[in-house]
């Protein structure tokens, strides 16, 4: 008789215990174990416990080669979710083996776990650990289906699964899937006054290791509703009409301002600030050297003389690289949207910049449609002071639905959940590549699940509150995927191609490199790790599978696109996983934290536009203005929309903290400390050289950058 001795891990959270009974059953090389049931004198597996046991054997079972949990009825108590984190267990022999679960366990049922150590399926040679493989996978794809939510979209999960397979006895809710803690509250499904209402029949069925935390969505209620509610007994939520005057603004937050949002309505009608944004906005990546003018855009140097002074010249300044255009072509056939009864208008403007001496890039000229002419003017600086703080205006409206539906929504969220559901289908829990890719897709399938249940559908906030609406959405989206290319999503060839390496102040910028070289880095040493040559890459038919599905769901099939549909060497591997792991972390930070800040001062950010854009110069009026702007309704929707996504909900988990140990080799977690050490550096960094700025950015600060799309 020989003794094992087991410890098992409880989640340290609210109701993450169970009252159901827990057994285990080890299997080795030389055969396994009796199911043994884990129980001592008063209460097993409560939250935070970690409970000790010894499992009798008769004989050693040889290396340990998985653990078999099983969940079944205790009594007459009801079923108990039960959230287990891991199990150890220390062989008669002395060898101790980890079995990492971080996961909800459902019902009464039992579930296979694998000693820790990162295996691709090239390592495994038993039978028994590669039909393991494929029966988890087969689970994963029976519970992880895609769906077309739109012609054109990345595909998506299909959260009807969940309750079909919920409503059928004979299948095993058991998901695999780690990263998520405590499950939501019950039918809390909008808030007061906020039109947000979640389809909360879907939502409920979702597996729980995928849906947010009580203490996430406590945290999200807390910080709308207040504000919700504040709006709506000042009786702005139902108001309709133009703002009196634009200082009325400043009265939407008086007890939600920040630093950052004081400082915008003190300076958005400066030119220097115009130009700042495209830097250190929430968009910053939509700015071009510009060495030859458009020939739809007939800027001439006198023009623009007097902005550049005395002995400069276009040419010559272009040809110095010191000239920049925003063109936002593809608002030019977006369709138009009806609010409050009140057909909206988009333009699709073409904004020149220029990089002054003295370091500031500044409008230098705008026109507000594709195609030159008499209706289509040039406005400049030297134009009358409404009719210049029009045309900027109106290139910030197209700022804002190209950012919200094509730089955020698109490039981080619906991205963000290809790469979830790909990693969830194809790579079992001891691929090396999924432990290092599962902590980046924390709640990204829950909080896109809520988005398309409250903003993307009819009659959403989408349509309540933007010019182009759900349709121009849709279309917004289906153009920016097909003109997506796989450089865009890599920072550092993005900034080679828009030709900005060399423009100063460009804070995201230097951040963002910095941030891309400690993942590369951290990358390499776990790719060099499992991967030591071309052959192991190419061999690993999971890799391949997960690179093709991405390859075909989320970028559609697109050859053109410049997307690998399947990756052969080391090198490859580390930059596409390097991409994934920015885009879900580090990006998204940079194009959703600000979203209050430069948005709050709604002039800056108008989510639409109620009159045209002025064909003629001269005619504009602070009255004009007014009415041009989004009405009072229309832009308190969108500011507790901005106030919400911004804010840092609690159960967070900043870039490089991963308290789930998926990795249990030595190289790995020398990696990920030598990671967390990099970012803390760049962290400092950052944070001495705000301290010398007017307008800190502290976006990409690393302890302010969660690890995934979650909000």
């Amino acid at each position: 008789m020989v003794l094992y001795k087991v410890k098992v891990a409880t989640g340290s959270f609210l109701k993450a215990g169970t009252m159901d009974s827990i057994s285990v059953t080890l299997v080795g090389t030389c055969g396994e174990s009796p199911k043994h049931l884990l129980d001592h004198i008063g209460k097993d597996f409560a939250p935070g416990a970690v409970d000790g046991y010894k499992v009798p054997c008769e004989a050693d079972l040889g290396e340990l080669l998985l653990l078999r949990l099983h969940k079944e009825r205790y009594c007459f108590f009801p079923q108990d979710s039960w959230y287990c984190s891991y199990i150890t267990v220390t062989a008669p022999d002395g060898q101790r083996y980890r079995f990492p679960c971080y996961q909800w366990i459902e019902g009464y049922r039992s579930l296979e776990l694998r000693q820790g150590a990162g295996r691709t399926v090239c390592h495994d040679t038993l039978a028994l650990l590669l039909e393991h493989r494929k029966q988890e996978l087969r689970a994963r794809q029976r519970s992880y289906r895609w769906k077309i939510y739109a012609p054109g979209f990345p595909r998506c999960l299909d959260v009807r699964n969940f309750e079909e397979m919920e409503s059928s006895s004979n299948y095993s809710l058991t998901k695999m899937t780690p990263g998520a803690q405590e499950t939501p509250p019950g039918n809390s499904n909008s808030l007061p006054g906020f039109p947000m209402k979640v389809d909360v029949h879907s939502l409920m069925h979702m597996d729980a290791n995928i849906r947010y935390s009580v203490t996430k969505t406590t945290s999200l209620l807390l910080n709308a509703i207040p504000a919700s509610l504040g709006m709506k007994l000042r009786g702005l939520l139902d108001r309709k009409g133009s703002w009196k005057k634009l200082d009325d603004v400043r009265k939407i937050f008086l007890c939600h301002k920040t630093s950052t949002s004081e400082f915008v309505a003190e300076h958005w009608r400066e030119d220097w600030f115009f130009g700042y944004q495209y830097l250190n906005g929430v968009n910053p990546v939509m700015l071009r050297r510009c060495c030859r003018l458009p020939e739809n855009f007939p800027v001439t140097s006198d023009m623009v003389a007097p902005v550049l002074g005395p002995g400069r010249r276009l040419h010559e300044e272009m040809e110095g690289g010191r000239v920049f255009l925003a063109d936002y072509q593809i608002l030019e056939e977006a369709p138009v949207n009806w609010l409050n009864g009140v057909c909206q208008h988009v333009a699709a403007p073409l904004c020149l910049l220029w990089l002054s001496p003295s370091g500031n890039l500044l409008p230098l000229a705008i026109q507000l449609s594709q195609t030159p002419g008499p209706d289509s003017p040039i406005f400049l600086p030297s134009d009358s002071e409404w009719d210049w703080l029009t045309a900027k205006t109106w290139v910030r409206n197209s700022e804002f639905l190209i950012h919200e539906n094509n730089t955020h929504f698109l490039c981080t969220h619906l991205l963000a959940e290809a790469f979830s559901l790909a990693t969830l289908r194809h790579l079992p829990l001891c691929h090396p590549l999924y432990k290092l890719l599962i902590p980046h897709t924390r709640y990204t399938l829950q909080v896109n699940t809520i988005a398309r249940a409250t903003l993307l559908n009819p009659e959403g906030l989408v349509d309540k509150t933007t010019s182009i609406g759900r349709a121009g959405l849709l279309y917004l989206m289906r153009t920016g995927l097909q003109r997506l290319r796989y450089s865009t999503l890599c920072l550092p060839d993005s900034l080679q191609e828009r030709g900005v390496l060399s423009l100063p102040n460009y804070y995201y910028r230097d951040d963002g490199m910095k941030i891309w070289e400690a993942i590369e880095c951290f990358v390499s040493n776990i790719v060099s790790y499992y991967y030591p040559s071309d052959t192991s890459v190419q061999r690993d038919s999971e890799l391949q599978a997960w690179v093709w599905e991405i390859f075909t769901q989320a970028f559609l099939g697109r050859e053109s696109s410049g997307f690998p549909s399947c990756l052969n060497t080391p090198k490859e591997l580390i930059k596409f996983l390097t991409m994934i792991i920015f885009n879900c972390s580090v990006q998204h930070a940079a194009v959703n934290s600000g979203q209050h800040d430069f948005g709050a001062w709604m002039p800056n950010a108008p989510s639409s536009m109620r009159q045209p854009p002025p064909c003629v110069k001269g005619t504009t009026t602070l009255q004009s203005y007014l009415d041009t702007l989004p009405e009072v309704n229309i832009t308190c929707n969108t500011l507790l929309l901005f106030w919400l996504v911004s804010q840092e909900p609690k159960d967070q988990r900043h870039l490089g903290h991963y308290p789930d140990q998926h990795f249990t080799e030595e190289c790995p977690g020398r990696s990920v400390a030598a990671f967390q050490q990099r970012l803390a550096e760049i962290s400092q960094e950052i944070r001495v050289r705000n301290k010398t700025l007017a307008l800190p950015y502290a976006y990409l600060d690393p302890p302010l950058i969660e690890n995934s799309v979650s909000i």
